[in-house]
């Protein structure tokens, strides 16, 4: 049996479309099952609306975010969740002065590699947008018009 354990600070974080995703419980620690991240969004900065087939679940720990699943849109703040279904249009950013930080959940755990190659290649959007469209496709990942 792996525990995973992951001291406050600690975990591998990686610059991801002007976030930090911060590994909690990595995939490898629950056999893919699912896995554990924190995503500091500053103002502004969050993933384009997309879909994949996992699930994903989210949870506001500070500042507040504005998430769109599907054609619904709204602000959550601290202590809210919001969860997105495999297949669902979503997007989300962060809206408050400071950033916000979410501890995101995704079952089975899918996005690991995707993030790793987003941060080793430095996409930078609008300049990079057709290399992101590529890396998301790779990974199951569909980013909407």
């Amino acid at each position: 049996m792996v525990t995973s354990i992951t001291r406050s600070g600690a975990g591998e974080a990686l610059p991801v479309l002007g976030t930090e995703v911060r590994f909690l419980c990595p995939a490898a620690d629950t056999n893919h099952r699912f896995s554990i991240m924190e995503v500091r969004l500053p103002r502004d900065k969050g993933p384009p609306p997309h879909d994949h087939p996992w699930d994903e679940a989210y949870y506001v720990i500070e500042g507040e975010v504005r998430f769109r699943i599907g054609a619904d849109v709204q602000v959550f703040r601290a202590g809210d969740f919001v969860y997105a279904p495999g297949g669902t249009v979503h997007a989300f950013s962060g809206v408050s002065e400071h950033p916000a930080r979410v501890l995101v959940v995704d079952a089975p755990a899918a996005a690991e590699q995707f993030f790793r190659e987003v941060a080793r290649q430095a996409i930078t959007l609008p300049r990079d947008g057709a290399k992101l469209l590529q890396l998301g496709l790779q990974h199951q990942l569909r980013f909407a018009p």
